[in-house]
């Protein structure tokens, strides 16, 4: 390349960056605050590696190696923490994401705007409702005196009223109604703008062949879906162990705190109520580690098998 062509090159180059300051300006500030708060915090990972007290500090407490993960995997209770959190993560990502897309289509089948547009709307709205709103609503609707007893008991499926709070095995459905009937309706939107965006000229062609409403759907909008829903399956199942905090807690006791206590109670009674930060930590670094595993082992599979991936 000649001088003359390269100064040129560099010129154009100086312009776009003049051009372009306010979009580098601002990716610089969030690259900043991303860097202070998401990537800095991770240094405190070393306090899972040491006997970490608040007197002595990072730099003056007593290194421990792999002590605190050796106690993790012997105790019992995580063990079972770990089953509780990857059930009920389980439970919500198959669920959650078979009712979205069913939801989206159902809601797409629906041609009337007057009908689609308040459906749509009030089935988004549980999603910014405060967990404390929701299991409130919980709490009213089960409990002894709620609509769902006073009606199990009126139509005489029951004889008695039911304590669903104090049932183990029903806790993790409660949970995954919960999470249904709070998230579906926002879900389905990402659903129902890919819905969207499959030609409709696919429609038109089904339609000239004969095919029925149930046969586009399944020959033309799941095929055009499946993408998408590949992608964000891939996404969510990184969350599988972040099944949450606030619901479990806030509906959990003590007679079903074996199938109600989470990783992130864990962490909390141990690194916050007994000031075990160092446990609380190799707790918290398992989470991540197994979580960012299973985006790569799903990712690689969908790879392997030539459909859409993260990366």
């Amino acid at each position: 390349m000649s001088k003359e062509a390269t100064t040129k090159r560099v010129a154009i180059s100086k312009k776009e960056l003049i051009k372009q300051r306010p979009l580098l300006i601002w990716s610089a500030i969030f690259f900043v605050y991303g860097f202070i708060f998401y990537y800095l915090p991770l240094g405190g990972w070393i306090m899972a590696f040491q006997n970490y007290k608040n007197k002595t500090g990072f730099f003056h407490s007593k290194w421990v190696g792999l002590e605190k993960f050796k106690f993790l995997f012997s105790d019992v209770t995580f063990l079972r923490v770990i089953r509780n959190t990857f059930c009920m993560g389980a439970l919500n990502l198959v669920f959650s994401t078979v009712l979205a897309i069913t939801f989206a289509i159902l809601l797409n089948e629906v041609k009337v705007t007057k009908i689609k547009k308040p459906i749509q709307t009030v089935s988004y709205l549980p999603h910014f409702l405060s967990w404390i709103i929701v299991t409130g609503i919980l709490n009213d609707m089960l409990s002894s005196t709620g609509i769902v007893n006073e009606l199990l008991v009126k139509f005489g499926i029951m004889d008695s009223t039911v304590p669903f709070f104090s049932i183990p095995w029903l806790f993790w459905p409660i949970v995954t109604f919960a999470h249904l009937w709070k998230e579906t309706g926002w879900n389905a939107i990402i659903y129902l703008s890919a819905i969207t965006s499959i030609d409709p000229t696919l429609y038109e062609a089904g339609s000239i062949d004969g095919a029925g409403r149930w046969q586009k759907i399944k020959h033309i909008t799941l095929p055009g879906l499946r993408p998408t829903i590949i992608v964000l399956l891939i996404m969510n199942m990184g969350n599988l162990l972040n099944v949450g905090f606030e619901v479990q807690y806030l509906l959990g006791n003590d007679v079903v705190k074996s199938v109600s206590d989470t990783i992130d109670i864990y962490v909390l009674k141990w690194g916050i109520s007994q000031s075990d930060y160092s446990l609380g930590t190799a707790a918290g670094i398992f989470k991540s580690v197994v979580s960012i595993a299973i985006i790569l082992i799903a990712n690689s599979i969908a790879k392997r098998h030539g459909e859409e991936r993260l990366f």
